[in-house]
This record gives structure tokens, C-alpha cells and sequence, in this order.
């Protein structure tokens, strides 16, 4: 059973629609390789998130949520929590699933990604299983996330703006483009959103800019443009 606190997040999950989350849903007819994130919160009201290593040749640096490509036969659910437990340890059995979000488009890796929900009903240690391909793993703090202080806007040298988070110990790790625009969208949606000052603009790190353009989450709206 899920705290009262993540109430609204499940009531969220069952009215949300891609077109809140995203500009970009699978093509009817489109061959793509599918995949599941976990968004999992914990006690501390948090969120568990990765870095990738940076020096892969790919996203590099990307802060996102644990998750990856499904197996054969398997399901979304499954997919997350088993990459959830590669990527940080985490017992996946310690994980209680409470909703799906719909499934989005990723166009550059053409990949339909589906995330799931989960509430860390018994909580084990997590931490960097493989250093080639996870930097570090953090808990977030919810309220961190909604702290204006933390909120920038992420400007790419392609010219595209999007939502970001400043996180990490001492907040200067950024979280962008598709991620964050997913917590960004949910937390709107949610009401949990505070206002922020969207002019505090920071460029993406070197190590970040390998990779190819980003995915943007959804149509710009004010803070994109």
C-alpha cells in the first residue's frame, strides 16, 4: 500500500495521457525497440536516479531513471525492475509497482518507452554496480526538485531550451532534456509545481554534448522558448 503522500502521483497516473507528458508517442505502424523506466519513490519523499558513466559514447553523463530495453517475454513492469536492480543493487522484490504511466517516443534511438510507477515498500542499499556504465546513483529529494532554486533552463548548443533540475550534493549535476521533462510534466500535472524563474539559463557540461540532439519532451511552452 502506498503512503498518503503519493496519493496524488497514483491519482495522477490513472488521467495522464502521453500528449501531457510528451510531443512524441510511437507511429502507428512504426517498428521500435521497446523499453521500461522506473520511477521510484522512497520514504525520504524521493526519487531514485542514475548518471551514466561519462565517458560512454552515447549520452554521456545523461541523469535518468533506471531502466532499459525488455528481454524477450517480458513485460514493461519487469523490465524496469530488473534493470532497476542491475543498475543500483536494489531489490527488486523491495519494490511495490502502483501504476503506468503511457508509453513515449524517443525518435533518435527509436525506442517506445514505457514508465513505471513504484513505491519502495522495503527499502536495501543502492550504489554504482557497474562503473562503465553508471557514474553515480542518487536519492532526490522531492522538494529539492520543486525548489526554484534548483530549477534552471537547460540550453543545448543545437539551440533547443527545456526544463532542468540541478542535483547532487552540491547541486551542480544537471538533469535534462527527456527525463526531466517527464518530471517536470508530472509534477505540473500533479499541482506540485512551484513558480520557478525560468531565465536562470545553464549550458549542458562538454561531457554531456556527445551523443546527438536531445529528445524534447512536448511542444515548447513558455519556459522552452
Amino acid at each position: 500500500m502506498i503512503p498518503e503522500w503519493l496519493e496524488p502521483v497514483a491519482r495522477a497516473a490513472k488521467e495522464i495521457t502521453a500528449d501531457d507528458l510528451t510531443r512524441f508517442v510511437p507511429p502507428d505502424g512504426a517498428v521500435s525497440r521497446r523499453g521500461a523506466v522506473l520511477l521510484l519513490f522512497g520514504s525520504q519523499h524521493d526519487l531514485l536516479l542514475t548518471e551514466r558513466a561519462h565517458d560512454m559514447r552515447s549520452h554521456p553523463g545523461q541523469v535518468s531513471f533506471p531502466g532499459g530495453s525488455l528481454d524477450p517475454g517480458e513485460t514493461p513492469r519487469q523490465a524496469a525492475l530488473r534493470e532497476a536492480e542491475e543498475e543500483t543493487g536494489l531489490r527488486a522484490d523491495g519494490v511495490e509497482v502502483f501504476a503506468e504511466l503511457p508509453e513515449l517516443w524517443l525518435p533518435p534511438s527509436q525506442f517506445a518507452v514505457t514508465p513505471i510507477l513504484g513505491w519502495w515498500a522495503d527499502e536495501t542499499p543502492v550504489g554504482v554496480v557497474d562503473p562503465a556504465e553508471v557514474h553515480q546513483v542518487y536519492r532526490v529529494p522531492i522538494d529539492e526538485l520543486l525548489d526554484p532554486a534548483h530549477r534552471v533552463s537547460v540550453r543545448h548548443p543545437s539551440g533547443w531550451v527545456g526544463p532542468g533540475f540541478l542535483i547532487g550534493p552540491a547541486h551542480d549535476v544537471v538533469l535534462w532534456g527527456f527525463t526531466a521533462g517527464i518530471i517536470s510534466r508530472l509534477l505540473d500535472f500533479v499541482g506540485w509545481t512551484r513558480p520557478w524563474d525560468e531565465r536562470v539559463a545553464r549550458d549542458l557540461p562538454a561531457y554531456m554534448l556527445q551523443g546527438g540532439p536531445p529528445v524534447v519532451p512536448r511542444p515548447p511552452g513558455p519556459e522552452e522558448r
